[in-house]
């Protein structure tokens, strides 16, 4: 009789477990650098590759850090999404194009409009492990002190927009 309870017992937890999983958000996957000071880099510019930019030069503006990749599916859902927050110019818009070549990721901006202000490259990755990225893409919003505030993980999307980034950047926007 035991031997056949225990099997039950255990397949009734895995499918608790399953059935959890399944439920779990990948946009809300919370972030250990939330209400932490952003992670330093200093990376190559995408267009000028002789400049380099740290979070030191963005520092007294709220910017956005969107995690992005020409080979990403998901980047060329949210790529006029954010061409549309760009027109907005609510706040600094700095994309970190990983694991890339530099020519796809300047001719996809070129085909598809461009919505960073600036954008640097990580050819190893190594900046996005610094920044936790679980995938691309990723979007971080930053306040002045170079604080990251918030992380969405997965495309922005017009009512992740309206919904949260705006209100938030407009906070920030009013913090000294």
């Amino acid at each position: 009789m035991l031997k056949y309870i225990i099997p039950l017992i255990l397949f009734i937890i895995m499918a608790v477990f399953l059935a959890i999983g399944l439920n779990l958000k990948p946009s809300e996957i919370p972030s250990p650098l939330l209400n932490k000071p952003a992670p330093v880099f200093s990376a190559p510019k995408l267009q000028v590759p002789t400049e380099k930019l740290t979070p030191a030069d963005l520092k007294g503006q709220v910017w956005l850090f969107n995690v992005w990749a020409s080979w990403c599916v998901s980047c060329r859902e949210e790529h006029p999404v954010l061409n549309q927050l760009a027109q907005r110019q609510a706040a600094v818009i700095v994309g970190l194009n990983t694991k890339d070549d530099p020519a796809a990721a300047k001719n996809w901006l070129e085909s598809l409009g461009n919505p960073y202000d600036v954008s640097i490259m990580d050819q190893d990755g190594r900046i996005g492990i610094d920044w936790g990225v679980y995938g691309v893409p990723e979007t971080f919003v930053i306040d002045k002190k170079g604080v990251v505030r918030y992380k969405h993980t997965g495309p922005v999307t017009l009512e992740s927009i309206q919904q949260i980034f705006l209100p938030l950047i407009a906070q920030l926007q009013g913090e000294q």
